[in-house]
């Protein structure tokens, strides 16, 4: 992308709102300097697929995915320092480490380090969560080493800790021997003779690594000693009495020593450095591009962005689209973060100094900055080459064009862009923008000659992946030759593939739009009762310039405007009232739509309530009813129930989970059905269950029956059944029948229709299997089976003794041999 283009539609100024949320200095730097990714830096493969949308869509992909991961996690970043100078050091031969740029390089792994576990540990299910953050971690090249000696090394507050070496531990521990030593000294020394008076205040001091007593300057005479200095205002000097000298020639030894032993750490602390000088670059380059991610987030949220989609063959789709400056004027936020950067590049002395385009990135927020914004779709279909606006002066046109351009520069950035779910547009390789006014006396050239000598400059480099944007194009030239010309140059940009959007006044450029193959005219909208713009694209029709309203409305004097339209050519009248016609119509259309929107909106929102409480009552009803239930297993289970006084409270329930399931309604009559016309393999629906079942037995003493669902089986009340209808079930249901079990009555999970225990002791076996009749009980199976094997029969005598005991068994028997024979059981409940 040209630097014209990029000043033009503003880019620099998004990045300079970008880098304010930025909390390291790495990170704004890397914000400030984002650039749109280039087409020609992603060569398509050998096979002819083309490499650069895949590369868009994964970015995209990698924003998503980090917004996630920081919503889950709560993952803040804390500044930190950056260390770019630090790595191009390290990586020199006589390379001689520094304490502080250490001691940041500790803080900096550290957190690395913890935001590396966040990466890898946080639970992300049901999401498939964020694989390519997870390939991004450095996790396998962790300066482990490094770490490890710095933490060892320094302390919290930055110095290093005695315990970095013995001999830097036997050294201090001399020092502060030899302190308390002076200490007891001058305290004998100041009262054996009296001297307290003559002392400016009651403690030592050092300088210059020697101590030193604060002396009144008029005492000096008095007591043998080296004088080694003078207060600021002369009347304290620092005073070394003699008996100190020895002790402070020690001092001085013992200091070398420190500063030795300190070096000696600090070289160690630099080879750990330079062999795992790979680790720590990836480190601080995670920990960059966590920085940035979470300005991409807190940009985002200033205006409710997401990333657009890109594809070759889908046209340009901005769906809601909205001007980002616009928005980011508006946002508190946005605007603390521009101050932000401005302190920054003024802290760094690129303030009054600074590039033309770094002027522009901290200019402050215009005024008047509206505190709504009119979203518009922004939409060039694949089979259409040329979208021309029109429209009354300020009215949007330009807006609309820079809108676009800026959104897809912003897209190649990999940042997210105020627009609506759905909105695509193509991997452009190069967009040019023809917006504002680029006359310079210095050139030599005005308006209309910048533009065409650029056109001509970048003419052999145009290509079916551009987007040209043209802001009134001939207008600075003679208007019958600028409204040909602008013709023209568009049909040679379509003919060559490129996507133009152009904004005009040109009659002759509105009529091309609505009458050309491959153009589509729009229009921005006017209120036709007040004549203010109302900010709308509409499509398929030409909207009126409306100059002399907008002067009216600006304030020219109204015998100009009058004189105007006495000098206005016959006929214009008439087609500037077809115009209005049509933007009349188009306004009432737009706000019959917005109206209908807005509608569509209230209803899915009263939707979606209906449907959260509905799921609530449901939930706290089942709740309830599995709370029941459970109560009345127990009470069985212990004894205080009898069977058939279960089963009837079962059954209570059962209809209450069925009427809650209904929402209270009352069930229609059914013809009851006469099992005497049934006969077994007979299909019949269970109406509590709505499932279709077969007919295994028929109970008529007792009105009910034995049904099979895909292999479970139960008994039925003949009041719960109801003929099948004749035509057989649908494909779908068929498929997912095999799929599908009955729900359990109380929401519990549905125990297996078979148990096998083979190889297992006789306790865990018994143990299992109690578990395993509770869950058979509770979803109402007449019958289960047990695999326990033939072996030495001793596991099948166990399984039956404790089959006799257990309450809910009505009888047991082995099986046939073409079922298992003696190696299963067979259990009836």
């Amino acid at each position: 992308m040209d630097t014209r283009t990029l000043h033009a539609l503003e880019l620099q100024r998004v990045l300079a709102y970008l880098a304010g949320f930025a909390v390291s200095e790495a990170g704004f730097r890397t914000c400030l300097n984002l650039r749109p990714l280039r087409r020609q830096d992603f060569p398509d493969g050998t096979d002819g697929t083309a490499a650069f949308p895949a590369v868009l869509r994964r970015e995209a992909e990698l924003f998503e995915q980090g917004r996630l991961f920081i919503a889950r996690s709560g993952c803040v970043l804390t500044p930190f320092v950056a260390v770019d100078g630090l790595l191009n050091a390290a990586a020199a031969p006589n390379y001689a480490p520094d304490a502080d740029d250490l001691f940041a390089l500790r803080g900096l792994l550290l957190q690395g380090k913890e935001k590396v576990a966040a990466v890898l540990d946080c639970p992300a299910a049901p999401e498939p969560g964020w694989p390519l953050w997870v390939e991004r971690c450095p996790a396998g090249s962790m300066p482990v080493k490094t770490l490890s000696g710095l933490s060892r090394c320094f302390s919290d507050d930055g110095l290093i800790r005695d315990e970095a070496s013995p001999g830097l531990a036997a050294v201090r521990g001399e020092l502060r021997a030899l302190h308390r030593r002076c200490i007891n000294k001058v305290k004998d020394y100041v009262a054996e003779y009296n001297i307290m008076h003559f002392l400016q205040d009651e403690f030592m001091t050092l300088s210059s690594d020697r101590y030193v007593l604060p002396l009144k300057s008029n005492f000096k005479g008095r007591l043998q000693g080296v004088v080694h200095g003078y207060s600021r205002t002369g009347e304290t000097c620092r005073f070394e009495p003699l008996f100190l000298v020895e002790v402070n020639n020690r001092l001085q030894r013992l200091k070398q020593e420190e500063r030795e032993e300190e070096r000696k750490i600090l070289r160690m602390l630099g080879d750990l450095l330079k062999d795992e000088l790979p680790g720590i670059g990836a480190v601080y380059r995670f920990l960059r591009d966590l920085d940035v991610l979470c300005a991409r987030i807190a940009l985002a949220e200033c205006y409710d962005g997401r990333m657009a989609d890109f594809a070759e063959d889908r046209g340009f789709l901005l769906r809601s689209a909205r001007h980002p400056l616009l928005l980011l004027e508006s946002s508190p936020a946005a605007r603390a973060a521009l101050r932000r950067t401005e302190q920054c590049l003024i802290d760094a002395g690129r303030g009054p100094e600074a590039s033309a385009e770094q002027d522009r990135a901290a200019a402050p927020a215009p005024p008047g900055a509206p505190a709504a914004v009119v979203p518009s779709d922004i939409e060039l279909p694949p089979e259409r080459r040329a979208l021309i606006i029109s429209g009354g002066n300020a009215g949007g046109k330009t807006v609309c064009l820079k809108s676009a351009g800026l959104i897809a520069l912003m897209s190649l950035c990999s940042l997210p862009v105020p627009v609506a779910a759905g909105s695509v547009m193509p991997p452009w390789r190069n967009i040019r923008a023809f917006i504002g006014d680029a006359q310079s006396l210095e050139e030599h050239v005005s308006t209309f000659t910048a533009q065409i000598e650029r056109l001509a400059r970048i003419w052999p480099e145009l290509s079916d992946a551009d987007l040209i944007l043209l802001d009134e194009f001939g207008a600075g030239t003679d208007p019958s030759q600028g409204a040909a010309l602008a013709q023209a140059l568009v049909d040679a940009l379509t003919e060559n593939g490129v996507r133009v959007m152009a904004a005009t006044h040109f009659p002759e450029l509105k009529a091309y739009a609505l009458t050309t193959p491959g153009a589509r005219a729009a229009s921005m909208l006017f209120d036709p009762k007040s004549n203010k713009p109302l900010f709308r694209l509409v499509y398929d029709q030409v909207g009126a310039s409306r100059a002399l309203d907008v002067a009216r409305e600006h304030g020219l004097p109204e015998a100009v405007l009058r004189r105007a339209e006495q000098y206005m050519l016959p006929g214009v009248d008439d087609s500037a009232a077809l115009i209005e016609r049509l933007n009349s119509l188009a306004a009432a259309k737009a706000e019959e739509v917005a109206a209908l929107g807005r509608e569509r909106a209230e209803l899915a929102e009263k939707k979606r309530k209906a449907r959260e409480e509905a799921a609530a009552e449901r939930s706290r009803l089942f709740e309830h009813l599995r709370t029941e239930a459970r109560k009345v297993l127990d009470e069985w289970k212990a004894g205080r129930a009898g069977h058939k006084q279960t089963l009837k409270e079962l059954a209570r329930l059962r209809k209450a989970v069925n009427a809650g399931s209904e929402g209270g309604a009352e069930p229609a009559a059914r013809a009851p059905v006469d099992l005497a016309a049934l006969e077994p393999r007979a299909r019949v629906r269970h109406v509590p269950w709505k499932r279709l079942g077969t007919v295994l037995e028929i109970d008529e003493r007792k009105q009910r029956l034995r049904l099979d669902f895909d292999g479970v089986s139960l008994w039925a009340e003949a009041a719960d059944i109801e003929l099948a209808d004749g035509n057989a079930p649908s494909a779908r249901n068929a498929a997912g029948r095999s799929a599908q079990r009955p729900k359990a009555f109380f929401s519990v999970p549905y125990a297996p229709v078979s148990l096998d225990i083979r190889g297992e002791h006789a306790d865990t076996a018994l143990s299992g299997l109690g578990r395993f009749l509770d869950g058979a009980v509770t979803d109402g199976r007449a019958e289960v089976e047990i695999i326990h094997g033939r072996g030495t029969g001793v596991l099948r005598r166990e399984v039956h003794a404790f089959l006799r005991t257990f309450p809910a068994v009505r009888s047991f028997r082995l099986a046939p041999e073409d079922r298992g024979g003696d190696g299963m059981t067979i259990v009836e409940l």
